[in-house]
Order: structure tokens, then sequence, then C-alpha cells
């Protein structure tokens, strides 16, 4: 059991944010989250499954959505509608609560990314539960069914959803979590964008077996090879390659960055051009909130379910969709993909035909 300090608690966002592969919500909007938690004197307390009873009950808070910046159409279409001060999400886990009859004693990050890891940590710490070093993904994915939860069949519902204007709906039953993803997608659409969900609210013998243990331990260790990195003056993206046993596999600047908003994802395409000992090579890197699919000169190159990082040399820090801009320094990090997605039905799930991709995928590292 560890009380997370604020340089601790910093360090492991940045690390998720840079496991998130470009997706995982807002980095800022995160630190922001922390703090305003850490000044109301809130505790983070990380816990092993192991220091928790076997009939403890976890939830897995986190917000659905796309990652894109609101559009002024978008904006002003719920003008009028009142926001409320207490977070979406410690509402839905106060419901979960009601309508189980039951406390939850702890809460797991949905998957590792700057925004969603911090929602976890925030909605862990203003209700008071404790954090557990655990995640069902590695890192940060595009859909509901990405998840390690899914491929060890545990029920996604029942689900507690509140967005933004205090709308809420308790889902008692999904037909699958292909289903609970539709279903949750389309609320979120008309909520903005984005709506929190509480769901996977299971004993501590039961989310020990399907998810995958240490990854925000690992999280802390990625994101203080960074930190280290770059208060030495370092190289930055080879430290975070070293830490996380992967590579740096192309390097240079942002050429084009499409995207558009699609059915509650953030879908585009980033070209970059090389330099250096990439010079005269062409990189395009296809993401659905996250990066999926990668090219190098026409063919394919790295794909899900290893993790495809950029990181913006220019300002030393994580990039995140859809936020490249034309001429900014980057370099691409492949990082090795959990062993829960290179089974077969994790590929079936996670691979690079789920995409629609006719390709297979084979470890890049």
């Amino acid at each position: 059991m560890i009380k997370l300090t604020r340089q601790d608690l910093i360090d492991i966002l940045y690390g998720a944010t840079i496991l998130g592969t470009g997706g995982g919500g807002s980095l800022s909007d995160g630190i922001k989250k922390i703090d305003e938690a850490l000044d109301l004197n809130k505790e983070f307390i990380l816990v092993d499954f192991d220091e928790l009873e076997d009939d403890d009950l976890i939830a897995t808070p986190y917000s659905c959505g796309a990652i894109s910046p609101l559009t002024e159409e978008e904006i002003k279409k719920y003008e009028g509608l009142p926001v409320t001060e207490e977070a979406s999400h410690v509402i839905a886990l106060r419901e979960m609560e009601k309508y189980l009859g039951k406390e939850v004693k702890a809460v797991i990050s949905t998957e590792l990314g700057g925004g969603n890891t911090a929602t976890a940590f925030y909605s862990g710490a203003m209700a008071g539960k404790y954090i557990v070093d655990a995640d069902p993904a590695g890192r940060s994915v595009p859909e509901l069914q990405h998840s390690t939860y899914y491929l060890n069949n545990v029920s996604i519902h029942p689900m507690s959803l509140v967005n933004k204007f205090g709308e809420s709906v308790i889902i008692t039953n999904v037909v699958n979590d292909f289903r609970a993803e539709s279903l949750v997608r389309a609320l979120a659409v008309v909520s903005q964008n984005s709506i929190a969900v509480v769901d996977h609210v299971e004993p501590t013998k039961t989310l020990k077996k399907a998810v995958i243990r240490g990854a925000i331990t690992n999280a802390l260790k990625i994101g203080r090879a960074y930190r280290t990195a770059k208060e030495n003056n370092e190289d930055i993206s080879e430290k975070i390659a070293d830490s996380g046993k992967g590579k740096v596999i192309f390097k240079g600047c942002i050429f084009s960055n499409d995207w558009d908003t699609l059915e509650g994802f953030t879908v585009g395409t980033l070209t970059i051009k090389g330099s250096g000992e990439y010079n005269n090579d062409e990189f395009k890197v296809w993401y659905k909130n996250e990066n999926i699919i990668t090219w190098r000169n026409g063919k394919y190159d790295a794909v899900v379910p290893d993790l495809i990082c950029i990181f913006n040399e220019d300002e030393k820090e994580p990039l995140l969709n859809p936020y490249g801009k034309e001429g900014m320094k980057v370099s691409v990090i492949v990082l090795p993909a959990p062993k829960e997605w290179t089974t077969e039905k994790g590929l079936k799930t996670f691979g690079p035909r789920h995409f629609g991709h006719d390709i297979d995928w084979k470890p890049y590292i």
C-alpha cells in the first residue's frame, strides 16, 4: 500500500500518456484533476490485489468519447444546458453503489492514458477508494471491448453513465461488449462527445485474474525515465524506448495531419517526412483515437496491438491526437504489445484485421 506523492502522480500520468499511443484523454486536464483533489487534501492510495479482500468490490470509472477539440457548432448546440459542479465520474460511481446496494472498495483505470488514468485516480481519491495497480489494456484503446475483461469473459454490465449535464442512466443488461460500445458511444455523441462510465464492478477474486497487474507501476517507470532524461538533457525518445524495451523507428517532421470526429471517435491520418537517417522516407499513421496502423513508404509497418507512440521533439512532450502540427519535429517509438493482446482472441479483438486491414500482426520488437 503506497500513498502516492504529487511527483509520483505526475510521473504516472506522463508514463500513461506515452503508453496511451496518442489517445487516453488530455494530460493537462488529468493533471488539473489530480491537483484539484490534492488541494482538497484527498489521498491517492495505490494497492495490489493481494492487499484487498477477495470479496471487496472494484469498479472501473472512465470517459468514453472523442478526444478532438469541440467545434463552435458543437459548443453552440449545448448552450443553455446546466453543467454539474461535481465530477460526473464521482456521481456515476455513487449511482452504481446506490444501484448495487453495496460499497465499492477500490477503483481501477480502464486504460493507460493521461486523461482516463487521472479520471480513475481522481474518482478514487474524491470518493475515498483505493486505486489498484493494474488495468485491463496495458495501453490506451479506442473501443469498450478492447479490454482484457472481454478476453476473460468478465461481464461489463451493470453500467452507470452520467454526462456533464447531470443526466444519468443505469444499463442493467447488454448482449455483449460490442453492443455496450454502440450504446455508450451513442450516448457520448449526444453528450458533447464525452460521457462518464463506471462498469465491470466485480470482486477482487474475479478481477485479479482478468487484468494486467502492475500496469500503473509500469507507467510510473516510463514516466520517471521520461522525466530523468528531460532533466539531464538526454535523448528522451531513446530513453523511453529503452525503458519500455522498445525501439525508436522513425524521426522527421509532420507534413500533414488530416482528421475528423466520426461517430464519437477522433479519426485521422498523420504523415511524417523523414529526416537524418530517415531522409527521403515517408511514414504514415492512421489513428482511431489511438495510433493503430502505420506505413513506411507505402508498406505496412508497425500495427496494433504493438504500441505506436509519437513524441513531440519540439516541446519534449508525448504527442496527443489530433494535435500534431505541420512542421513539428517528432519521433516514432514502438513498444511491445502486452502478451494478453497477442493471443488468438486478443488479436481477433484488437489486431489489424479488426480495423479492416488484411494483414497479420507480427511482433515489431
